[in-house]
């Protein structure tokens, strides 16, 4: 089937393109649904569903199932009228959506059947039909016996004829029901529903009460990777998924490298000169007083270990350009301990640490400013939203960029009893140096006592933080500062069970190819907002597909939920299941959906490939801000949104730049919170986050429906043409960058533009198929045969491959191979950010012209390949 070419399909161009759910009804597409229960196409369409007036909350007991409203589209149905749908509206009772009575009543209501077989085969359009020959021909054709054949044999000729006749009939009806022309109208192993009820139920019925119990839940213990309290939530989500239907829940283990403070075994101290001795407290307050709660440990996640003195210098941000000044002005960082402030010109903590270990110090301790975070921008916690001043940020100073995963099975997983494992002694994912985060309470002693002590710094060089009663701001130097201790003495095991927890809703058609919806659910404290937030909603996502798949119904692709343990550390248990069954996710992982801050704001962002734009704006386009009264498709527009790039932030990095996944990552982001602290807990959320908890709730729709976009629609929604457009943009960015570099002559990145150029012609070509494949379900009244319906499902595998035949399957990032893919990774030098063309940048970083031409060479190979496959 896959030799057989899309353009076999002749356009009609006087027929306008229906919508999916216009070519699969059996109403008119000219006739709009505004029955009781309905919403019209045409308003679909214009995307104005958002701006329905949606149904009040209700509590958890009384919450009822909008199934109640799913209207059956077969042909007998009453609703197939607009006087049926009606009178079924003013017949429903409310019923528990679980209840056996009303799973029954829903099941006759929304079951989509064929009304008769008989009646169908007379009036349907055949796709064989033009091959078989009428009744006529058939009669004209039939040799007539002669006048004078011996009456013996009469009979025997009949008999032949009744034999062909029979045969003929037997032969049709075998041609018509193993070419399943009724493959649209029924669905094996589930209901077939109309999509935009179950589009309209999964959107009413996200409940922000059970959002809001869940988050209290979640957050009444700490539950940092590895401990008794994830562990506990790990058997909370595994219970979750079971009462939900999901098929087959499990905990999935792997035994991996993680570390954990000592009580006692961490010290700041200002040694020397004795009279400026002093201990920092290092802990936070209590966030709980009354009664009091444990909280964790403040420290670096995968630190090193050690106990190190010297003098201390101020180092900004950390960056390796504040370092490269410091040099420039005669600051030595060599034997120092290195004070560094969280943010600025350098985001990623670990590559903090990093930078502090290549300028020669022993040492490095990240402080919260208030300028950041602080109370410089608005009123601290417990008054207001922002980091009190004893908060301390905590994290993984594990370097991500070079390294995703357990640190000691790069590239392959930590399933328990693998006995293959690398040292932590000079591992490439983990600091040289011991490190420690501090709050700016403790951080203003060590900034006062450097006054008089190497260069003055200026309000205009950038240097000056917010910390208050800093009188001036001065780097220190090696000859003269004041003398520091900073000791981190931890527990560090090599073999750390973590659980993940995966449940799934096997699909109908291609049940082998999946959609995969994840979160992590470890916190470095009580972790409201991350990753509290995406966790509750996670849960109540999953709960509404339960109910669904309680009613029968099922989705085309799988859908795979995950609950990721041990994301903070280093991104290791998605990555650890990532690596554990790579090929089959490259060979059936169709995209990958993460949500780990759920809410911080108001404000919706989207990162990921440009692939996911349309399905994501036809999504935005039916939900609304509930405070602005406006959906989240104009909020996008007026603020002229684009999706942002997928840097090494969150779970779908393995995904995405390992497996070949396309991916994408949902989040509603807004101003500063207390980040990794205490202070991120339910009280913080429920006061100054999201009172009411609405932001969840939208999150809840978006992400729901997202699922039902990329799980449900028959042609899997992935826009490749805006896929190309933005990777020709990346060329051209490039070009410029390359440019500042100074780049040689012999640097030509024509090969590459050329793929580029190819990429978008036939992306363009390769998408006229999903038109033609509408018009042709259009024409034959919302039929597909078996034929066409293999086609669409090879169709839609080459989408998905894209992505996949993105990999540099041969080797990987140069320095980096556990990385793959050569359009996306995290930068190097900037974990958090996105790198586009990354083999190639990180060669122009280096210096390397030579490799960064193999690398353009490779990528235009690779890229060229990839769009070619899309139409063979």
């Amino acid at each position: 089937m896959a030799d057989e070419k899309p353009n076999k399909y002749v356009r009609k161009e006087t027929v306008p393109i229906p919508t999916y759910e216009e070519a699969t009804s059996s109403r008119p597409p000219s006739q709009s649904f505004l029955g009781a229960s309905e919403v019209s196409h045409d308003a679909e369409r214009q995307g104005l569903l958002g701006r329905r007036s949606p149904a009040p909350p209700p509590d958890v007991e009384s919450a009822r199932s909008s199934l109640d409203f799913l209207p059956s589209t077969g042909n007998n149905s009453a609703r197939s009228s607009e006087e049926g749908s009606q009178h079924e509206m003013m017949q429903m009772d409310v019923e528990d959506p679980l209840s056996e009575q009303a799973q029954s009543q829903m099941g006759i209501r929304l079951s989509k059947r064929i009304s008769s077989i008989t009646n169908g085969l007379t009036s349907l359009n055949l796709p064989f039909r033009q091959w078989l020959p009428s009744f006529e021909y058939i009669r004209a054709h039939i040799p007539r016996m002669p006048g004078r054949f011996p009456e013996a044999l009469k009979p025997g000729w009949i008999m032949v004829v009744r034999f062909f006749a029979l045969l003929f009939v037997l032969t049709v009806a075998y041609v018509v029901f193993i070419s399943d022309i009724f493959s649209f109208r029924q669905r094996r192993g589930g209901q077939m529903y109309d999509p935009e009820s179950v589009r309209m139920f999964v959107q009413e019925h996200v409940n922000a009460t059970n959002i809001q119990l869940h988050l209290e839940h979640l957050t009444q213990f700490d539950h940092i990777a590895g401990t008794e309290g994830s562990y506990v939530l790990a058997k909370y989500v595994e219970a979750a998924f079971r009462a939900a239907g999901l098929d087959s829940p499990v905990l999935e283990r792997f035994d991996v490298y993680l570390n954990y403070p000592k009580k006692g075994g961490r010290e700041v101290a200002i040694v020397d000169p004795l009279e400026l001795a002093w201990k920092a407290k290092i802990e936070e307050e209590l966030a709980y007083k009354d009664p009091p709660r444990e909280q964790t440990l403040v420290f670096h996640g995968l630190s090193k270990s050690g106990n190190v003195t010297g003098p201390l210098i101020y180092a900004n941000y950390g960056s390796r350009e504040d370092f490269e000044w410091l040099q420039s002005n005669g600051i030595s960082v060599e034997g120092g301990i290195a004070l560094v402030r969280y943010y600025g010109s350098q985001t990623d903590r670990a590559l903090k640490v990093k930078a502090a270990e290549l300028a020669g110090a022993v040492g490095c301790i990240i402080y919260s400013d208030p300028n950041e975070d602080g109370f410089v921008k608005g009123e601290p916690y417990p008054s207001g939203r922002y980091m009190p001043a004893d908060g301390v940020q905590r994290g993984t100073v594990g370097l991500t960029s070079w390294i995703v995963g357990d640190v000691l099975s790069p590239g392959f997983a930590s399933l328990p009893g693998e006995r293959k494992r690398i040292s932590k002694e000079n591992n490439p994912g983990l600091n040289n140096i011991p490190s420690i985060p501090l709050s700016w309470r403790d951080a203003q002693k060590l900034l006062q006592s450097l006054k008089g002590h190497g260069k003055k710094l200026n309000g205009d060089l950038g240097w000056v933080g917010g910390v208050p009663d800093v009188d001036e701001w001065w780097t220190g130097n090696k000859r003269s500062s004041p003398i520091v201790n900073l000791k981190n003495e931890q527990d560090e095991v090599e073999r750390q069970p973590i659980y993940n927890v995966l449940g799934n809703i096997i699909g109908i058609e291609q049940p082998d190819k999946a959609i995969i919806v994840g979160n992590h659910r470890d916190a470095w404290g009580f972790g409201a907002v991350d990753p509290g937030s995406g966790t509750a909603v996670f849960l109540e996502v999953v709960r509404i597909f339960g109910d669904l798949k309680t009613l029968g119904w099922r989705p085309l692709r799988s859908i795979q939920f995950a609950s990721w343990d041990a994301e903070e550390y280093n991104l290791i248990g998605s990555t650890e299941h990532v690596e554990s069954r790579t090929e089959d996710l490259r060979r059936n992982g169709f995209a990958y959906i993460n949500v780990d801050v759920a809410v911080q704001g108001s404000d919706f962002h989207a990162a990921g490939p440009a692939l996911f734009e349309k399905s994501l704006l036809h999504v935005l386009g039916r939900t609304s801000d509930p405070f602005a009264n406006r959906t989240l498709r104009s909020l996008w527009d007026e603020k002229n949104r684009k999706m942002e790039g997928l840097g090494a932030g969150s779970d779908y990095v393995a995904f995405q730049d390992i497996a070949g996944m396309s991916s994408i990552d949902l989040s509603f982001g807004g101003e500063p919170f207390p980040y990794h602290s205490s202070y991120d807990n339910y009280q913080w959320m429920s006061q100054f986050g999201d009172p009411g908890f609405q932001y969840h709730k939208l999150m809840g729709q978006v992400w729901a429906l997202l699922i039902l976009e990329l799980a449900d629609r028959p042609v899997l929604p992935f826009d490749l043409e805006a896929y190309a457009r933005s990777i020709k943009d990346y060329v051209r960015d490039l070009e410029k960058y390359s440019r500042t570099k100074e780049a040689p002559a012999t640097f030509d990145l024509k090969q590459l533009d050329d793929a580029a150029d190819a990429t978008m012609q036939r992306t363009q070509k390769f998408h006229e198929w999903d038109r033609e494949w509408t018009q042709n379900i259009y024409g034959m009244g919302g039929m597909e045969s078996t034929a066409l319906t293999l086609m669409r499902m090879i169709h839609n595998s080459k989408m998905a491959n894209f992505e996949t035949d993105l990999l540099d399957m041969a080797g990987g990032l140069p320095g980096r191979e556990q990385y793959k893919h050569v359009l996306f990774a995290p930068q190097a030098w900037s974990g958090y950010d996105e790198a586009v063309f990354p083999g190639i940048r990180d060669a122009i970083d280096g210096g390397d012209w030579q490799l960064a031409q193999k690398q353009v060479e490779k990528v235009a190979m690779l890229l060229a390949r990839a769009s070619q496959r899309l139409l063979e």
